[in-house]
Order: C-alpha cells, then structure tokens, then sequence
C-alpha cells in the first residue's frame, strides 16, 4: 500500500535528520508520528518511530534512579563543524591515525580491536574543528550491536583502509554490506536522498546516509599509494574523494581537513552587532545552500521565526547589503542580524 507521506510529515523528518541536539530531535519524531498517515502501508514506519522516540526519552531521562550506567556513552553528541565516523576493518591503524590528528589518548596496540567504545577527538581545520569519533572495527563476522544507534547523529564517514593489505577491497565490500544491515549508506559525497521519491527511501526514515572519505593509512609502506589508491577506486567502483596518509610519518594528514570542509560542502559565517566589529573567532558553520536563517537558528533557536532581515558582507552585491531570510549565505560572509 502507498504511503502517500504529507508534506508536514517529510519536513518533519528533514528537520529530524537536520538536527545534533538530542531534544530537538525528540522534538521531530514526535512530529513524525503527529503527522504520518494511519494506514497499514505506515504500520512498521509508526512502531519504529515510537520505538526510536521511548529510546531517545530514555537517554535524555538519564539513569533510572538508584542505578548507574553501564558504561561510556555510545552515542557521541555532536561538536565542531561536524562529526566524522572513523570506520574501517582490525589492524588499519584507525587508532594511531585519531590519536595523531587529534591529540586524543586512543589506546592504540600492535593486536586488533583496541577500541571498545566510541572515542571522540577535535580536528582543528582553520577556524574550525571536526569532530572525529574512533570506533570499534568493523569486519564480516562482527559488528557492534550499538554502532547503529552511534551513527544516527554522524554528518559523515572516513572509511580507513590498508592499501598493502591482500585483502582490502573484500574488507570493504564486507563493511558496507555489515553497515547496510543496520541502515547505514555509504555515498558518494554529490549523491542526494533529501527529495526522494523513491517509496522505499520515504519508508525509511531512520536509513542514515554517509558522505565517505577514503582514508589509505599506512602508506609510507608502499611504493606508490597514489596508484595504488587509484587502482582500489577502479576496482571497487567507488568514487569516494580518497587520500593516502601515514599515521607514522603523518604524510598526508594535513589534506583531511580540506577534503572534509570540501565534501561536506561546509560554510562559515560570522556575525556582528550594530555599530561593532565582527566577531570573527568563532564562526557558525552550516552547509551549502543553508540560509540566513539557518544561522539565525545557531545564533539562538528562537530566533529564526523573529528575524525580519539581515545585513551581508561579503558575498552581496555591495558591502551591509540587506537580505532577506531566505538568502543564501556563503564562506565567510559577516551577518548583522536584525529583529
């Protein structure tokens, strides 16, 4: 049966895969369920939204009183511009690499599965830093039940491979399939879901979908990791943006960064009050195509449904240019925003 999904019920659900914070997307699930249709085509899209919103009220309640957690937290919340999964298989040094670009305490050991549990860094690009989350490998026999839950709020994937590993392309091809049992998409960073039609996409709203970055570590082993890189691209068919590093001699760490901040289509933006300087230090960040009011929502939440307009520099026609709410903003654009 057709799920015939109303227009509220779709923004709902961008804004739910819009959404870090945890209460804001409590906020959207429960608009989901307001809003979907009640019919047989909708039954198992409504008993997985309230499976996900009793979930998410549970870690937002905390604890349950007189008892302790079980652990580290296995749902990371957001920082930075944006949070970037480290996936890849045992022994491809995913560890050694987030220990080196971000000065983190990762247990790093010459033996598999060092990493237990979701081990959040900051990498600085710039004025601004990526959140990268080491986890636990990934391989055909196992995968960890809470990785699933872990990526819901992930922006994006850096997919660590060894280029002198014999087996490396059938380590890839079993990560994909191992993520696409738990409703994860790895994608080309120009491939779009936002907007589909397709009746299987719609019914599933929860499938996350990861621009991916190839990440070849060890490459200082090699005699020419770019043709190597260029030959697993061929053979995989993958058209992931890729780059060959050493986390021993850090060859090539510091193009992550920029290939992140590209692929991810990510916009800084700075604001000002009237009669004062920008405050440049510290910019908000949306994505290509966000609007003024995009920014008005960081800058505070409720502030997007009260402002009237903004002045631009640097991307207008001229210098203090008014613009409306719905203008696109570009890198390093300074807004004065006004009420």
């Amino acid at each position: 049966m057709p799920a015939n999904l109303s227009p509220e019920y779709k923004e709902a659900e961008a804004a739910f895969r819009a959404a870090r914070d945890p209460k804001e997307r409590l906020e959207h699930l429960r608009s989901m369920l307001r809003s979907i249709p009640k019919h047989k085509g909708t039954e198992h899209l409504q008993a997985d939204l309230k499976t996900r919103i009793k979930e998410l009220t549970e870690e937002l309640a905390g604890p349950k009183k007189g008892g302790a957690r079980g652990g580290p937290a296995l749902v990371v919340r957001s920082e930075g511009a944006a949070q970037v999964a480290l996936l890849g298989p045992p022994n491809v040094g995913k560890s050694s690499l987030h220990a080196r670009l971000t000065g983190s305490h990762a247990t790093v050991g010459p033996y598999p599965y060092c990493t237990k549990f979701p081990q959040p860094g900051m990498l600085p690009f710039e004025d601004v830093q990526f959140q990268l989350v080491d986890l636990p490998p990934v391989c055909a026999d196992y995968i960890e039940p809470w990785m699933g839950n872990t990526l819901q709020v992930t922006d994006a994937a850096a997919l660590v491979v060894d280029l002198g590993d014999p087996e490396c392309i059938e380590h890839i091809a079993a990560i994909r399939s191992r993520l696409d049992a738990i409703r994860v998409s790895l994608l080309e960073p120009a491939d779009r879901v936002e907007g589909s039609e397709n009746e299987d996409d719609l019914l599933d709203a929860f499938r996350v979908y990861l621009p991916t970055l190839i990440v070849a570590n060890k490459c200082d082993r090699l005699a020419d990791p770019g043709g190597e890189l260029d030959v697993l691209c061929e053979l995989t068919g993958l058209c992931f943006p890729s780059v060959a590093v050493s986390a021993t001699t850090g060859a090539g760490l510091d193009e992550i960064g920029p290939l992140l901040f590209e692929m991810l289509g990510i916009v800084r933006v700075y604001t000002k009050v009237p009669g004062k300087r920008p405050e440049t230090e510290r910019p908000f960040t949306v994505r290509r195509n966000d609007t003024v009011r995009d920014v008005a929502r960081l800058v505070h939440r409720g502030m997007a449904d009260k402002v009237r307009f903004a002045r631009l520099w640097g991307s207008g026609d001229f210098e203090g240019q008014q613009v409306s709410c719905d203008h696109p903003v570009a890198d390093g654009d300074v807004l004065e925003l006004h009420q």
